[in-house]
């Protein structure tokens, strides 16, 4: 597609480059507050929910209940799949999970977390854990024109 052609949606941007896409996923890892998690238990059943999140630039701080399949399967297997974003416009990040108590948290990071997402999970009666997913990889694509460089970390490290 180029920077005249269309969808049902209306004219398609012309392809980003690998820098702009870098500036369009940290501002929406910034103001964003939702995204999906894509896990799976050791025995590789797959699993997906929508969870709030908060971003401190470094990595993604997540609650679930310790108990729930996502917080069994994140605890299990350390690894995480999130998508950021309409399908049109995504952000795929995969990384690595630590596991924290609910009480582990500085209380200003905590508070930081329920501000930004209108939820404190220390204040739930289902005992929750955090859960600090850091990237490793980060991929941010719209169209079949942003493909080819579609990968903007790798091994943790920022491509742009």
């Amino acid at each position: 597609m180029t920077d005249t052609d269309t969808t049902a949606d209306g004219p398609t941007p012309a392809p980003r480059s690998r820098a702009q896409r870098r500036r369009d996923t940290e501002h929406r890892l910034a103001r964003d507050v939702d995204l999906w998690v894509a896990s799976a238990s050791p025995d590789g059943a797959p699993y997906l929910v929508p969870l709030s999140f908060d971003w401190d630039g470094e990595a993604l701080l997540l609650a679930t209940p310790a108990s729930s399949p996502t917080g069994r399967n994140l605890a299990a297997t350390g690894t995480a799949r999130l998508g950021l974003g309409p399908t049109r416009d995504v952000t795929m990040i995969d990384g690595v999970v630590e596991v924290l108590g609910i009480d582990a948290l500085p209380r200003e990071r905590g508070d930081r977390f329920a501000a930004r997402t209108g939820f404190d999970p220390r204040a739930s009666a289902v005992p929750y854990r955090w859960f600090r997913v850091t990237p490793r990889r980060v991929q941010a694509w719209r169209e079949e024109d942003e493909l080819a460089g579609r990968d903007l970390m790798r091994d943790g490290r920022w491509l742009a």
